[in-house]
Order: structure tokens, then C-alpha cells, then sequence
């Protein structure tokens, strides 16, 4: 798939997606997310935070104030002891949230695709109340994790 294609395609999603939970006190963002570069290192902040931001970190969901599931995903806080997702165990199933370098023992993951039951966990698909992401999107997730889920 061609650059304009992609980004295309993540826009469209994120055009269409209301943002997850409850979303009255939410502010969606005014610019684009930027396109995902195809066969470069993914890059934590120009690829995999804009889709966090824009689909979990919402009101009601990961931000700060609600911390669903006790995990935030907002800007900085990835790789907070805690409520972070890297390196963190999951309060849903026995894995990880995020385990750098092995996307696939990764809860994050199971979570995005809905398989979260096959590895002994719980819930809803993600984002909750939105359409799932599209396999690229997930990929372009997974990569970041198999490169070893970097603050980058």
C-alpha cells in the first residue's frame, strides 16, 4: 500500500471514530495525524502516540483523570511504573501490557485485535465504542513494539 493510500486510510478511520467511552468532555484534535512512513523505524511520537492520543487518551478512557484499566496513554506517560504500558503487567490477562521486542506478548496487542480471551484475558475490544483499527494501523503498533517499543 502507497503512502497516500495509508494515510488515507488513517485518516478516514480517525475521521469516523468518535472518540471511545464517554466523550463528552473531549476534545478531538484539529490537525492531521501524520502519515505513517512505510519502512522506516516507527517513531513513538509521529506514529504511535497521534493514534493514542486521537482514539484512547480521551475523557472517560486513558487520559489522566480516568486511567481505564489503570493505564493512561497520554503524551509522556508510556513508560510511567504503573499506569504506563511498557514494561508494565496488565491488570486483565498475564502478560505485559507492552513486552519491547515481542509484539505478540504483548496485551496491547490482543486487546486492539480482540483476541485478548485466547491469552487469559478480559473486556472489550479496543478502542471500546469505536471501530477497531485497521491491520495497518495495528502493524504499524506491532512495529513499534517489535523495534523495542523506544521513547522515540
Amino acid at each position: 500500500m502507497n503512502h497516500s493510500r495509508l494515510f488515507a486510510s488513517v485518516l478516514a478511520i480517525a475521521c469516523l471514530l468518535p472518540p471511545a467511552c464517554s466523550n463528552e468532555d473531549a476534545v478531538l484534535v484539529d490537525n492531521l495525524i501524520n502519515p505513517i512512513r512505510l519502512g522506516d523505524e516507527v517513531s513513538l511520537s509521529e506514529d504511535v502516540q497521534p493514534l493514542f492520543t486521537f482514539s484512547c487518551a480521551v475523557a472517560g478512557c486513558h487520559d489522566r483523570a480516568s486511567a481505564s484499566g489503570g493505564q493512561v496513554l497520554e503524551e509522556g506517560s508510556l513508560f510511567d511504573a504503573g499506569t504506563g504500558i511498557v514494561g508494565v503487567a496488565s491488570q486483565g490477562a498475564p502478560l505485559l501490557r507492552v513486552q519491547p521486542f515481542d509484539s505478540q506478548a504483548s496485551y496491547l496487542i490482543h486487546k486492539l485485535q480482540g483476541t485478548q480471551f485466547n491469552v487469559g484475558g478480559q473486556g472489550s475490544q479496543m478502542p471500546l465504542g469505536a471501530l477497531p483499527f485497521d491491520d495497518e494501523v495495528v502493524q504499524v503498533i506491532r512495529d513499534w513494539i517489535d523495534e523495542g517499543a523506544q521513547n522515540n
